[in-house]
Protein backbone atom coordinates (compact mmCIF):
# COMPACT_ATOMS: atom_id res chain seq x y z
CA UNK A 1 0.00 0.00 0.00
CA UNK A 2 1.35 3.56 -0.73
CA UNK A 3 2.28 5.28 2.66
CA UNK A 4 1.59 9.17 3.39
CA UNK A 5 4.51 10.75 5.16
CA UNK A 6 2.96 13.63 6.19
CA UNK A 7 3.75 16.76 4.90
CA UNK A 8 2.15 18.84 6.90
CA UNK A 9 3.42 17.29 10.08
CA UNK A 10 6.99 18.32 9.07
CA UNK A 11 5.68 22.00 8.24
CA UNK A 12 3.90 22.38 11.42
CA UNK A 13 8.03 21.77 13.10
CA UNK A 14 9.58 23.99 11.03
CA UNK A 15 7.07 26.84 11.71
CA UNK A 16 7.09 26.11 15.03
CA UNK A 17 11.23 26.20 15.38
CA UNK A 18 10.89 29.56 13.30
CA UNK A 19 8.42 31.36 15.51
CA UNK A 20 10.20 30.13 19.23
CA UNK A 21 13.83 31.58 17.82
CA UNK A 22 14.21 32.91 21.63
CA UNK A 23 13.85 29.78 23.20
CA UNK A 24 17.10 28.82 25.34
CA UNK A 25 19.66 27.59 22.91
CA UNK A 26 19.25 23.83 25.27
CA UNK A 27 15.83 23.02 23.26
CA UNK A 28 17.41 23.67 19.51
CA UNK A 29 18.60 20.33 19.65
CA UNK A 30 15.78 18.57 20.79
CA UNK A 31 13.89 20.46 18.21
CA UNK A 32 16.57 19.45 15.17
CA UNK A 33 16.57 15.97 16.40
CA UNK A 34 12.47 15.77 15.89
CA UNK A 35 12.89 17.28 12.38
CA UNK A 36 15.81 14.84 11.72
CA UNK A 37 13.84 11.70 12.84
CA UNK A 38 11.07 12.68 11.18
CA UNK A 39 12.52 13.25 7.82
CA UNK A 40 14.07 10.17 8.09
CA UNK A 41 10.98 8.29 8.76
CA UNK A 42 9.33 9.85 5.49
CA UNK A 43 12.63 8.75 3.58
CA UNK A 44 12.90 5.29 4.82
CA UNK A 45 14.25 3.26 2.02
CA UNK A 46 11.45 0.79 1.16
CA UNK A 47 11.65 -3.15 2.24
CA UNK A 48 13.66 -5.38 -0.58
CA UNK A 49 11.48 -6.88 -3.38
CA UNK A 50 10.30 -10.37 -2.36
CA UNK A 51 10.32 -13.45 -4.36
CA UNK A 52 7.53 -15.95 -5.04
CA UNK A 53 7.79 -18.77 -7.21
CA UNK A 54 4.84 -20.69 -9.42
CA UNK A 55 4.63 -24.46 -9.60
CA UNK A 56 2.74 -25.39 -12.52
CA UNK A 57 3.79 -29.14 -12.45
CA UNK A 58 0.83 -31.74 -12.04
CA UNK A 59 2.77 -34.14 -11.32
CA UNK A 60 4.90 -33.97 -8.14
CA UNK A 61 7.89 -35.78 -9.04
CA UNK A 62 11.09 -36.99 -6.84
CA UNK A 63 13.50 -34.04 -8.78
CA UNK A 64 10.66 -31.21 -8.25
CA UNK A 65 10.22 -32.06 -4.53
CA UNK A 66 14.11 -31.88 -4.91
CA UNK A 67 13.59 -28.12 -6.31
CA UNK A 68 11.30 -27.29 -3.65
CA UNK A 69 13.48 -28.19 -1.09
CA UNK A 70 16.29 -26.67 -2.01
CA UNK A 71 14.70 -23.32 -2.88
CA UNK A 72 12.97 -22.37 -0.23
CA UNK A 73 15.63 -20.22 1.31
CA UNK A 74 14.65 -17.89 -1.21
CA UNK A 75 11.40 -17.99 -1.56
CA UNK A 76 8.40 -16.07 0.34
CA UNK A 77 5.53 -17.88 -1.26
CA UNK A 78 4.76 -20.65 -3.10
CA UNK A 79 2.06 -20.39 -5.55
CA UNK A 80 0.76 -23.53 -6.33
CA UNK A 81 -1.15 -25.10 -8.93
CA UNK A 82 -4.25 -26.88 -7.87
CA UNK A 83 -7.13 -26.69 -9.98
CA UNK A 84 -7.96 -26.13 -13.79
CA UNK A 85 -11.41 -24.40 -15.24
CA UNK A 86 -11.33 -25.78 -19.20
CA UNK A 87 -12.97 -24.40 -21.93
CA UNK A 88 -15.38 -26.67 -22.30
CA UNK A 89 -16.30 -26.33 -18.56
CA UNK A 90 -14.69 -29.27 -17.26
CA UNK A 91 -13.34 -28.92 -13.59
CA UNK A 92 -10.16 -30.32 -12.69
CA UNK A 93 -8.41 -30.57 -9.13
CA UNK A 94 -4.16 -31.54 -8.76
CA UNK A 95 -2.63 -32.98 -5.90
CA UNK A 96 0.57 -31.34 -4.92
CA UNK A 97 2.29 -32.81 -2.23
CA UNK A 98 1.62 -30.87 0.85
CA UNK A 99 4.14 -32.30 3.25
CA UNK A 100 6.66 -31.12 0.72
CA UNK A 101 5.58 -28.22 0.84
CA UNK A 102 4.70 -27.67 4.77
CA UNK A 103 8.21 -28.94 5.38
CA UNK A 104 9.73 -25.91 3.70
CA UNK A 105 7.82 -23.65 6.23
CA UNK A 106 6.64 -21.42 3.36
CA UNK A 107 2.98 -20.31 3.13
CA UNK A 108 1.39 -22.06 0.15
CA UNK A 109 -1.22 -19.66 -1.85
CA UNK A 110 -3.25 -21.82 -4.28
CA UNK A 111 -3.62 -21.19 -7.86
CA UNK A 112 -6.67 -21.79 -9.75
CA UNK A 113 -6.23 -21.75 -13.74
CA UNK A 114 -9.17 -20.62 -15.88
CA UNK A 115 -8.84 -21.47 -19.51
CA UNK A 116 -8.95 -17.72 -21.22
CA UNK A 117 -11.02 -19.34 -24.37
CA UNK A 118 -13.64 -20.51 -21.83
CA UNK A 119 -16.64 -20.52 -23.84
CA UNK A 120 -19.17 -20.32 -20.93
CA UNK A 121 -18.62 -18.10 -17.52
CA UNK A 122 -20.39 -19.51 -14.79
CA UNK A 123 -19.78 -17.56 -11.96
CA UNK A 124 -21.72 -19.34 -9.45
CA UNK A 125 -20.52 -22.38 -10.65
CA UNK A 126 -17.47 -21.90 -10.40
CA UNK A 127 -16.95 -19.46 -7.03
CA UNK A 128 -18.67 -22.59 -5.41
CA UNK A 129 -15.76 -24.90 -6.70
CA UNK A 130 -13.21 -22.92 -5.97
CA UNK A 131 -14.72 -22.49 -2.10
CA UNK A 132 -14.92 -26.11 -2.09
CA UNK A 133 -11.55 -26.39 -2.69
CA UNK A 134 -10.10 -24.47 -0.20
CA UNK A 135 -12.33 -25.79 2.69
CA UNK A 136 -12.33 -29.38 1.89
CA UNK A 137 -8.34 -29.23 1.66
CA UNK A 138 -6.46 -30.14 4.85
CA UNK A 139 -4.10 -27.75 4.41
CA UNK A 140 -4.58 -23.82 4.77
CA UNK A 141 -4.22 -21.62 2.39
CA UNK A 142 -2.75 -18.28 2.70
CA UNK A 143 -4.29 -17.23 -0.11
CA UNK A 144 -5.80 -17.97 -3.88
CA UNK A 145 -4.87 -16.56 -6.75
CA UNK A 146 -7.35 -16.52 -10.07
CA UNK A 147 -5.25 -17.07 -13.14
CA UNK A 148 -7.28 -16.23 -16.17
CA UNK A 149 -6.73 -14.48 -19.33
CA UNK A 150 -9.85 -12.70 -19.36
CA UNK A 151 -10.80 -11.41 -22.73
CA UNK A 152 -10.69 -7.30 -22.15
CA UNK A 153 -14.71 -7.33 -23.37
CA UNK A 154 -15.58 -9.58 -19.96
CA UNK A 155 -13.50 -7.40 -17.51
CA UNK A 156 -17.15 -6.17 -15.86
CA UNK A 157 -18.01 -9.81 -15.62
CA UNK A 158 -14.73 -10.46 -14.39
CA UNK A 159 -14.93 -8.48 -11.28
CA UNK A 160 -18.69 -9.45 -10.67
CA UNK A 161 -17.16 -12.89 -10.26
CA UNK A 162 -13.88 -11.62 -7.99
CA UNK A 163 -16.78 -9.66 -5.65
CA UNK A 164 -18.80 -13.06 -5.72
CA UNK A 165 -15.72 -15.44 -4.24
CA UNK A 166 -14.48 -12.92 -2.36
CA UNK A 167 -17.08 -12.70 -0.13
CA UNK A 168 -17.35 -16.16 -0.05
CA UNK A 169 -13.34 -16.67 1.14
CA UNK A 170 -14.09 -15.32 4.22
CA UNK A 171 -10.93 -13.85 5.52
CA UNK A 172 -8.48 -15.89 3.00
CA UNK A 173 -6.59 -13.36 0.83
CA UNK A 174 -7.35 -13.26 -3.00
CA UNK A 175 -5.28 -12.50 -5.83
CA UNK A 176 -4.85 -12.48 -9.35
CA UNK A 177 -2.53 -12.94 -12.70
CA UNK A 178 -3.38 -9.34 -14.46
CA UNK A 179 -2.71 -8.69 -18.06
CA UNK A 180 -0.79 -6.05 -19.90
CA UNK A 181 -3.62 -5.95 -22.35
CA UNK A 182 -5.95 -4.81 -19.91
CA UNK A 183 -4.48 -1.51 -19.06
CA UNK A 184 -6.35 0.30 -21.89
CA UNK A 185 -9.72 -0.61 -20.67
CA UNK A 186 -11.70 1.64 -18.54
CA UNK A 187 -13.11 -1.50 -16.56
CA UNK A 188 -9.35 -2.49 -15.06
CA UNK A 189 -9.43 -0.11 -11.87
CA UNK A 190 -12.98 -2.01 -11.20
CA UNK A 191 -11.46 -5.28 -11.84
CA UNK A 192 -8.56 -4.03 -9.35
CA UNK A 193 -10.07 -2.70 -6.19
CA UNK A 194 -11.37 -6.09 -5.79
CA UNK A 195 -8.43 -8.62 -5.00
CA UNK A 196 -6.09 -8.20 -2.17
CA UNK A 197 -3.21 -7.98 -4.54
CA UNK A 198 -2.55 -8.79 -8.41
CA UNK A 199 0.64 -10.21 -9.81
CA UNK A 200 0.73 -8.27 -13.86
CA UNK A 201 2.06 -11.28 -16.61
CA UNK A 202 4.91 -9.22 -18.60
CA UNK A 203 5.88 -12.63 -20.64
CA UNK A 204 4.17 -14.34 -23.11
CA UNK A 205 1.79 -12.09 -23.54
CA UNK A 206 2.45 -10.65 -27.58
CA UNK A 207 2.17 -12.70 -30.77
CA UNK A 208 5.04 -14.88 -31.15
CA UNK A 209 6.78 -13.10 -33.27
CA UNK A 210 7.39 -10.09 -30.97
CA UNK A 211 8.92 -12.72 -28.54
CA UNK A 212 8.56 -14.07 -25.59
CA UNK A 213 9.64 -11.27 -22.96
CA UNK A 214 10.77 -8.00 -24.35
CA UNK A 215 13.02 -6.13 -21.35
CA UNK A 216 11.66 -2.35 -22.08
CA UNK A 217 8.38 -3.44 -23.04
CA UNK A 218 7.79 -5.04 -19.50
CA UNK A 219 9.09 -2.03 -17.35
CA UNK A 220 6.88 0.14 -19.28
CA UNK A 221 4.01 -2.25 -18.78
CA UNK A 222 4.49 -2.11 -15.28
CA UNK A 223 4.61 1.52 -14.80
CA UNK A 224 1.67 2.10 -16.74
CA UNK A 225 -0.50 -0.63 -14.15
CA UNK A 226 0.83 0.70 -11.08
CA UNK A 227 -0.65 4.15 -12.27
CA UNK A 228 -3.72 2.00 -11.88
CA UNK A 229 -4.19 -0.13 -8.77
CA UNK A 230 -3.75 0.99 -5.32
CA UNK A 231 -3.01 -2.33 -4.04
CA UNK A 232 0.34 -4.10 -3.62
CA UNK A 233 1.01 -5.75 -6.72
CA UNK A 234 4.02 -8.16 -8.38
CA UNK A 235 5.27 -8.75 -11.27
CA UNK A 236 5.38 -12.31 -13.02
CA UNK A 237 9.01 -13.49 -14.84
CA UNK A 238 9.68 -15.79 -16.88
CA UNK A 239 12.05 -18.49 -16.19
CA UNK A 240 11.92 -20.78 -19.32
CA UNK A 241 11.88 -20.66 -22.71
CA UNK A 242 9.47 -21.68 -25.93
CA UNK A 243 9.45 -23.33 -29.46
CA UNK A 244 7.14 -21.79 -31.73
CA UNK A 245 5.92 -23.80 -34.89
CA UNK A 246 4.32 -22.29 -37.90
CA UNK A 247 2.56 -24.15 -40.89
CA UNK A 248 3.92 -23.83 -44.23
CA UNK A 249 1.01 -20.59 -45.09
CA UNK A 250 2.50 -18.99 -42.05
CA UNK A 251 -0.19 -19.94 -39.65
CA UNK A 252 0.76 -20.49 -36.31
CA UNK A 253 1.09 -24.48 -35.60
CA UNK A 254 1.81 -24.38 -31.67
CA UNK A 255 3.45 -22.98 -28.63
CA UNK A 256 5.42 -25.27 -26.67
CA UNK A 257 6.33 -24.08 -23.60
CA UNK A 258 5.89 -27.36 -20.46
CA UNK A 259 7.02 -30.02 -22.86
CA UNK A 260 9.89 -30.89 -25.00
CA UNK A 261 7.53 -32.57 -27.68
CA UNK A 262 7.86 -30.78 -31.16
CA UNK A 263 5.23 -29.93 -33.24
CA UNK A 264 6.26 -30.97 -36.78
CA UNK A 265 5.69 -27.88 -38.43
CA UNK A 266 7.44 -26.06 -41.97
CA UNK A 267 9.31 -23.68 -39.70
CA UNK A 268 10.23 -23.07 -36.16
CA UNK A 269 12.11 -20.81 -34.02
CA UNK A 270 13.39 -20.88 -30.52
CA UNK A 271 12.36 -18.57 -27.66
CA UNK A 272 13.82 -17.61 -24.70
CA UNK A 273 14.39 -15.67 -21.59
CA UNK A 274 17.94 -14.71 -20.89
CA UNK A 275 18.96 -14.87 -17.98
CA UNK A 276 20.84 -11.62 -18.00
CA UNK A 277 18.16 -9.80 -19.71
CA UNK A 278 15.66 -10.56 -16.66
CA UNK A 279 17.77 -10.08 -14.28
CA UNK A 280 18.33 -6.41 -15.63
CA UNK A 281 14.87 -5.87 -15.25
CA UNK A 282 15.09 -6.90 -11.65
CA UNK A 283 17.80 -4.13 -11.03
CA UNK A 284 16.04 -1.64 -13.10
CA UNK A 285 12.83 -2.09 -10.98
CA UNK A 286 14.51 -1.99 -7.47
CA UNK A 287 16.60 0.55 -8.50
CA UNK A 288 13.61 2.44 -9.65
CA UNK A 289 10.36 0.98 -8.17
CA UNK A 290 6.65 2.00 -8.60
CA UNK A 291 4.68 2.69 -6.47
CA UNK A 292 2.76 -0.59 -4.72
CA UNK A 293 5.57 -3.13 -6.33
CA UNK A 294 6.50 -5.11 -3.49
CA UNK A 295 7.70 -8.33 -5.72
CA UNK A 296 8.50 -10.59 -8.19
CA UNK A 297 6.20 -14.08 -8.75
CA UNK A 298 8.40 -16.32 -11.08
CA UNK A 299 6.98 -17.93 -13.87
CA UNK A 300 8.01 -21.45 -13.12
CA UNK A 301 10.36 -23.22 -10.70
CA UNK A 302 13.04 -24.77 -12.80
CA UNK A 303 13.40 -28.76 -12.56
CA UNK A 304 16.02 -31.17 -13.73
CA UNK A 305 12.35 -32.55 -15.59
CA UNK A 306 12.04 -29.34 -16.96
CA UNK A 307 13.88 -29.14 -20.47
CA UNK A 308 12.38 -25.37 -20.93
CA UNK A 309 13.02 -24.00 -18.30
CA UNK A 310 16.51 -22.57 -16.95
CA UNK A 311 18.52 -24.89 -14.80
CA UNK A 312 17.75 -24.49 -11.43
CA UNK A 313 21.64 -23.12 -10.46
CA UNK A 314 20.54 -20.39 -13.14
CA UNK A 315 17.22 -19.27 -11.33
CA UNK A 316 19.35 -18.95 -8.24
CA UNK A 317 21.90 -16.63 -9.99
CA UNK A 318 19.15 -14.61 -11.38
CA UNK A 319 16.95 -14.54 -7.92
CA UNK A 320 20.36 -13.92 -5.84
CA UNK A 321 21.83 -11.48 -8.48
CA UNK A 322 25.31 -13.78 -8.49
CA UNK A 323 25.78 -14.32 -12.40
CA UNK A 324 28.45 -16.09 -14.05
CA UNK A 325 28.23 -15.41 -17.51
CA UNK A 326 31.65 -14.93 -19.13
CA UNK A 327 31.64 -15.26 -22.78
CA UNK A 328 30.70 -18.64 -24.98
CA UNK A 329 33.24 -19.59 -27.22
CA UNK A 330 33.44 -21.78 -30.51
CA UNK A 331 36.13 -24.08 -31.84
CA UNK A 332 37.28 -25.63 -34.22
CA UNK A 333 37.96 -29.33 -33.37
CA UNK A 334 40.01 -31.14 -36.25
CA UNK A 335 38.88 -34.71 -37.55
CA UNK A 336 41.82 -37.82 -37.74
CA UNK A 337 42.52 -38.68 -40.85
CA UNK A 338 40.37 -37.22 -43.73
CA UNK A 339 37.38 -36.74 -41.68
CA UNK A 340 35.73 -33.49 -41.58
CA UNK A 341 36.31 -31.12 -38.26
CA UNK A 342 33.55 -30.92 -35.19
CA UNK A 343 32.27 -27.11 -34.64
CA UNK A 344 31.02 -26.94 -31.16
CA UNK A 345 30.36 -24.36 -29.02
CA UNK A 346 30.94 -23.77 -25.02
CA UNK A 347 29.35 -22.62 -22.26
CA UNK A 348 32.22 -21.90 -19.38
CA UNK A 349 29.69 -19.93 -17.18
CA UNK A 350 27.49 -20.81 -14.44
CA UNK A 351 24.13 -20.02 -15.81
CA UNK A 352 22.02 -20.83 -18.83
CA UNK A 353 22.73 -18.95 -22.17
CA UNK A 354 21.03 -18.01 -25.49
CA UNK A 355 23.05 -19.93 -28.73
CA UNK A 356 25.20 -17.80 -30.62
CA UNK A 357 22.96 -16.34 -33.80
CA UNK A 358 25.93 -17.25 -35.54
CA UNK A 359 30.05 -18.48 -35.93
CA UNK A 360 32.07 -17.84 -38.71
CA UNK A 361 34.11 -20.46 -40.03
CA UNK A 362 38.27 -20.26 -41.13
CA UNK A 363 38.76 -18.85 -44.64
CA UNK A 364 39.55 -21.83 -46.64
CA UNK A 365 36.76 -24.34 -45.41
CA UNK A 366 34.56 -25.18 -48.39
CA UNK A 367 31.86 -28.05 -47.03
CA UNK A 368 30.02 -27.29 -44.17
CA UNK A 369 26.32 -28.04 -42.38
CA UNK A 370 24.92 -27.08 -39.06
CA UNK A 371 22.98 -29.59 -36.80
CA UNK A 372 20.62 -29.34 -33.59
CA UNK A 373 19.48 -25.49 -34.89
CA UNK A 374 22.18 -24.42 -36.52
CA UNK A 375 22.40 -24.31 -40.66
CA UNK A 376 24.59 -23.21 -43.50
CA UNK A 377 25.10 -19.59 -44.79
CA UNK A 378 28.04 -19.08 -47.97
CA UNK A 379 28.65 -15.14 -46.79
CA UNK A 380 31.31 -12.42 -48.89
CA UNK A 381 33.77 -13.52 -46.07
CA UNK A 382 33.20 -17.39 -46.74
CA UNK A 383 30.71 -19.92 -44.36
CA UNK A 384 29.26 -19.98 -41.37
CA UNK A 385 26.26 -21.73 -38.84
CA UNK A 386 23.56 -19.36 -38.43
CA UNK A 387 21.20 -20.31 -35.77
CA UNK A 388 17.61 -20.97 -37.02
CA UNK A 389 16.25 -23.30 -33.86
CA UNK A 390 19.13 -23.61 -31.97
CA UNK A 391 18.32 -24.18 -27.71
CA UNK A 392 20.17 -22.16 -25.26
CA UNK A 393 22.85 -23.32 -23.98
CA UNK A 394 23.41 -24.52 -20.57
CA UNK A 395 25.80 -23.81 -17.83
CA UNK A 396 29.32 -25.76 -18.41
CA UNK A 397 27.91 -27.55 -21.43
CA UNK A 398 29.86 -27.96 -24.75
CA UNK A 399 27.67 -29.03 -27.77
CA UNK A 400 28.57 -29.88 -31.45
CA UNK A 401 26.50 -27.22 -34.31
CA UNK A 402 27.76 -28.85 -37.05
CA UNK A 403 31.30 -30.22 -38.84
CA UNK A 404 33.49 -28.30 -41.59
CA UNK A 405 35.86 -29.46 -44.04
CA UNK A 406 39.23 -26.82 -43.46
CA UNK A 407 42.41 -26.82 -44.88
CA UNK A 408 45.40 -27.77 -42.53
CA UNK A 409 46.36 -25.19 -39.96
CA UNK A 410 43.04 -23.29 -39.83
CA UNK A 411 42.57 -21.52 -36.95
CA UNK A 412 40.47 -23.76 -33.76
CA UNK A 413 39.32 -20.54 -31.87
CA UNK A 414 36.11 -19.17 -34.06
CA UNK A 415 34.41 -15.93 -33.90
CA UNK A 416 31.00 -16.33 -32.74
CA UNK A 417 28.45 -13.23 -33.86
CA UNK A 418 26.01 -12.55 -31.09
CA UNK A 419 24.50 -8.81 -31.94
CA UNK A 420 20.84 -9.48 -32.52
CA UNK A 421 20.36 -12.69 -29.83
CA UNK A 422 16.68 -12.86 -29.63
CA UNK A 423 16.22 -12.01 -25.72
CA UNK A 424 12.37 -13.90 -25.81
Amino acid sequence: MRRHSGPNVGASLLANTRMNRSRPPRLRPAIALALWTLLSACTHPPAPLTHDAYIWQRQWTPSLRESVASSSDLVRDWRVLVAQADNDGGFHVFTPDRAALAATGRPVVFVVRIDGRLSRFDEASLVSRVVTLVRETTATAAGVEIDYDCPTARLPAYASFLRHLKGELGGVPLSITALPTWIGSPDLDTVLAVPDESVLQVHAVQAPQAGLFDPDVAIGWIADFARHTHKPFRVALPTYGSRVSWNADGTLLAVESEQGARAAGAVASELYASPVAVRGVVDRLARGRPAGLVGVAWFRLPTPEDTRAWSLATWRGVVTGKLDAPALRATLRPGTGDAAADVLIDNPGGIDAVAPVAVRLPHGCDVADGVDGYVVRRTDDGLELVSRQARPLPAHVQRPIGWARCPAGSPVTLSIRAEGAPLS
